[in-house]
């Protein structure tokens, strides 16, 4: 889908977002689970591969690229994303962004002419190893599209539904109206939960789409342009909920809206065309200070 070229209002130096370093209080880190099929456990280059303490990181690339038949979309990418905090990821049409979101809960499978190489390893283990199960892997990391795309079933069945699935036998009730209270939605229905969940606004449709996302209690979310489809109003509820959800959850996030990006995240990652990863790091020195001309001319909207 074509994405806007920045403009002035896009530009303006953002403040930083906030300090979410996970503390005693958020609870331990989450290492349990596993991605195998056999049931075992799990065990131009940029700076970042150094940015990020190794302890502290969630995900990371290794040489990963794609191709799509012969054409190459991304690449090698070197990147580490750290844990409870939000990445955004921004770059002009066509450079490689979703591309490299799909990559990491193996989306990209789906596409017939995609091939994968290098590493993108899940807290240490590669998940294009063999011996991973893709929809195990997606359990932990979440996905939530650009356009809300709820279920045509009821709101309640919309969160249960992928529990129901993976034989979830505690207390459905409770599970529902915990992912609906996290997606900051359960006010606005909790008397409505057997209408259907076509009947809602755009806005609620996607906080519900977050709710179906995080009832499964995954690690990661990864979000595609998921306000882009929204008015304002809406739109400044879900950024409100990523900051939230941050909280608790590692949260990776395309986004063409650069003011969004620096309202919202702690790290951005660039790409520029060509599926190249030209510059990642903090958000505000990303925006204040960029590295990269080329960073700086794309942020100040000298092309796009």
């Amino acid at each position: 889908m074509p994405e806007d070229t920045p403009t002035d209002d896009d530009v303006t130096a953002p403040t930083p977002r906030r300090n979410t370093a996970p503390t005693a209080t958020d609870g331990p880190r989450r290492t349990e689970g596993s991605l195998r099929t056999d049931g075992g456990q799990v065990a131009e280059t940029t700076p970042s591969i150094q940015e990020i303490p190794e302890t502290d990181t969630v995900i990371e690339a290794k040489d990963l690229t794609v191709h799509y038949g012969d054409v190459q979309a991304l690449q090698p990418v070197n990147v580490r994303l750290p844990e409870r905090e939000v990445t955004a990821i921004i770059g002009p049409s066509g450079c490689g962004k979703s591309t490299f979101l799909r990559c990491l809960n193996r989306m990209n499978d789906m596409v017939d002419a995609a091939r994968v190489g290098g590493e993108l390893r899940f807290r240490g283990k590669n998940v294009y190893d063999e011996d991973v199960d893709p929809v195990a892997l997606r359990r932990r990391v979440g996905m939530v599209f650009q356009k809300p795309n709820p279920f045509p079933k009821s709101i309640y069945d919309n969160v249960a539904y992928g529990l129901k699935i993976q034989g979830f036998d505690g207390d459905m009730d409770a599970r529902v109206e915990e992912a609906l209270r996290g997606a900051a939605l359960w006010e606005e229905v909790k008397g409505q939960l057997d209408s259907s969940g076509l009947d809602l606004s755009g806005g609620q449709q996607q906080r519900l789409c977050i709710a179906r996302a995080i009832a499964p209690d995954p690690e990661v979310i990864l979000m595609d342009e998921p306000a882009s489809a929204l008015d304002p109003v809406a739109t400044a509820k879900v950024e409100d909920l990523i900051d939230e959800l941050a909280a608790q959850y590692t949260v990776v996030i395309v986004t063409h809206n650069m003011q969004q990006a620096a309202r919202i995240s702690d790290k951005t990652a660039v790409f520029l065309t060509g599926g190249k990863l030209v510059e990642f790091g903090d958000t505000d020195r990303i925006f204040e200070n960029p590295e990269n001309q080329r960073v700086e001319d794309y942020i100040t909207g000298k092309f796009g």
